[in-house]
């Protein structure tokens, strides 16, 4: 049974980096029947928090991803990553060292015996072999620890030979155990290190497949070393490309902010499975052209030969709003909203709506139709679930902002529009019944009538009634807002003139 884990660390927001190394765990595991498991890492008790935890929780629900056994936490499983520690020295692989930290007198300066010691102990790069305590006899060495006397624990390391694994990725991985130091297992403090406290969790996990970001490649080769002396399975390894800025830089949190993290697609509107479909094109592609791509697609064609060793580039925009984020996430987005089932759009745009203090409850039940309507027919134009409480405002409430450049455009061109749009208003409410065909017929009656082009009025009209100079059909949107609001704005829109 393949076993694979998402292993975040809850000390900030759910990178989008993190959230795509998620993805193709569950892609993974969902592709070949396997298990996808959730471990928070969160020994850094000074960085980590629940409120970090809870984002990492609710971003792998927002994405769909759902995790198959209980969360495991890193940080309760310490004592048994303190064990396998003491557990390496009483079989010879792995000795305390017991070096001590650098003490400063109150001049500053270090002590002559520490620093000596120290400079002894302390040659990783030159002889990673050189450590004083790696050949201190067993006796000794328990006697110094029962005695009290504080010590870090060490993996021992060979001292030739090489480390070698076949990553689903990258292919084959070698380095010489020269190049590797005898790492920090256990600190002083008996804080367990990053490298045992993983090893430890994803032996107890089972795991079989490790798929994570290429930044943890060098550390593969120590970890490993671990897994042979525990007498454990090594795992299968698939490391992932990095993700760049625009400028090729690595994307981090530090530097690029609320752009990276995956609550801020969430929060400006962005369709769960747009955001999931391009996070799986973010290094990986099919062997086609297909990019837009169900959740069940994605499943079925997902390999990790499929994935790319080149980094792949987030290209946002941060100083223009219109294109902060990466365009062909927008585009994709937009793909979204314009062709996925209206019902399952529908239940989104009620959580916008609701947001924005624009829904109402007859929405649910006698104003179902049209609401539903509503959605399928103001939906071509948007790009995000955010436009349907701005730029579509108008459709379910009556305040909404006028466009400058539309007003400017379709109202203040033309001074007889002043008198003209409450005369067309008047028309509008006489009109029996009130149909698209029926509005369109009296609109270009009245155009006839006052010896003006149609044109001029249909855009008058739109941004009368919408504040837009783009959008729907001009007369479905007549039929859509309704007969009285459609005349009272076309009356309100004469002062604008």
């Amino acid at each position: 049974m393949i076993r694979v884990r998402f292993a975040p660390s809850p000390t900030g927001y759910l990178h989008i980096g993190a959230a795509r190394t998620a993805l193709f765990n569950w892609l993974y595991a969902r592709k070949i029947g396997g298990t996808f498991l959730l471990r928070i890492e969160d020994t850094d008790l000074q960085r980590s928090t629940d409120e970090s935890t809870r984002s990492i929780i609710e971003g792998l629900r927002w994405l769909g991803l759902d995790y198959d056994e209980e969360i495991v936490f890193q940080s309760a499983n310490a004592d048994g990553h303190r064990a396998a520690a003491l557990q390496l020295i009483e079989a010879g692989k792995a000795y305390r060292d017991f070096t001590p930290k650098a003490e400063r007198t109150t001049d500053g300066n270090v002590k002559q015996e520490i620093a000596e010691r120290a400079r002894a102990a302390s040659t990783e790069g030159i002889n990673h072999r050189s450590n004083l305590f790696r050949d201190l006899s067993p006796e000794e060495s328990q006697a110094r620890g029962r005695a009290g006397e504080p010590f870090a624990v060490r993996l021992k390391v060979a001292r030739e030979g090489r480390s070698s694994f076949v990553d689903a990725v990258y292919g084959t991985q070698e380095r010489d155990y020269s190049e590797i130091e005898d790492l920090v297992l256990l600190r002083s403090d008996g804080h367990p290190l990053y490298n045992l406290s993983v090893v430890c969790d994803d032996i107890e996990m089972r795991i079989t497949d490790v798929i994570r970001g290429q930044d943890h490649l060098t550390n593969t080769h120590k970890q490993i070393l671990i897994y042979e002396a525990l007498g454990a399975p090594v795992p299968r390894f698939a490391h992932l490309p990095l993700i760049l800025a625009p400028n090729k830089a690595k994307l981090s949190k530090r530097k690029h902010g609320e752009v990276v993290s995956l609550t801020t697609y969430r929060d400006r509107g962005f369709v769960p499975a747009a955001f999931r479909n391009f996070l799986a094109l973010m290094g990986w592609s099919p062997n086609d052209e297909s990019e837009i791509m169900s959740r069940d697609e994605l499943v079925a064609r997902f390999t990790l030969e499929s994935i790319h060793r080149a980094p792949a580039v987030f290209n946002f925009n941060e100083t223009d709003a219109r294109q902060w984020t990466d365009q062909k996430a927008m585009w994709m987005n937009a793909e979204y909203i314009r062709t996925m089932p209206v019902s399952e759009l529908a239940v989104m745009v009620r959580a916008e709506l609701e947001a924005a203090g624009l829904w109402k409850p007859e929405y649910e039940t006698s104003g179902r139709g049209w609401f539903e309507r509503a959605v399928e027919v103001i939906r071509q134009r948007f790009h995000t679930l955010k436009d349907f409480s701005g730029q579509g405002r108008a459709y379910f409430g009556e305040e909404f902002e006028f466009d400058e450049a539309a007003v400017k455009k379709n109202l203040q061109k033309e001074p007889r529009l002043k008198e003209l749009l409450p005369a067309l208003a008047e028309r509008i409410e006489q009109t029996e019944p009130f149909t698209m065909e029926t509005c369109e017929a009296a609109l270009r009656a009245f155009a006839d009538e006052s010896e003006m082009k149609a044109g001029v009025f249909i855009n008058a009209a739109r941004t009368a009634l919408t504040g837009q100079s783009v959008g729907p059909s001009m007369f479905e949107v007549f039929d859509l807002i309704g007969r009285e609001r459609s005349a009272r704005r076309l009356r309100e829109a004469a002062r604008l003139v």
